[in-house]
């Protein structure tokens, strides 16, 4: 079985959300990083040399291959990344190889086998 890593910058209001449509999309678990700050197009605004932004969350998922495009468009739509600049963004990695996996390969098997 083949994975891959979905990494997802989401404000942290959303990352209930996020985190929710992801599992029932078929990913079967997170890991959440906290307060990170990110700059897209637009410079953020500063007040007397404070920086005025939103806190991002990092979420990773671990994810088998074939479910992996239909989480991360869920996420996108969830999270409403294309809805205006600097609401989050999404991306996907293969995976090489990973350990520590093997409850979800017994888990998945047949979630893929249905989806294929």
């Amino acid at each position: 079985m083949r994975f891959k890593l979905l990494l997802a910058f989401v404000e942290d209001s959303k990352t209930d959300a996020v985190l929710t449509a992801a599992r029932d999309a078929g990913a079967t678990g997170a890991t959440v990083i906290n307060n990170a700050r990110g700059e897209g197009l637009n410079q953020k605004k500063t007040f007397f040399g404070l920086t005025l932004d939103v806190q991002k969350d990092v979420l990773l998922f671990v994810v088998e291959e074939h479910l992996s495009r239909h989480i991360l468009e869920t996420i996108s739509d969830v999270g409403e990344f294309d809805q205006e600049s600097g609401q989050g963004i999404a991306i996907q990695i293969d995976i090489e190889d990973a350990v520590g996996v093997a409850h979800q390969v017994e888990k998945l098997t047949k979630v893929v086998e249905d989806e294929l």
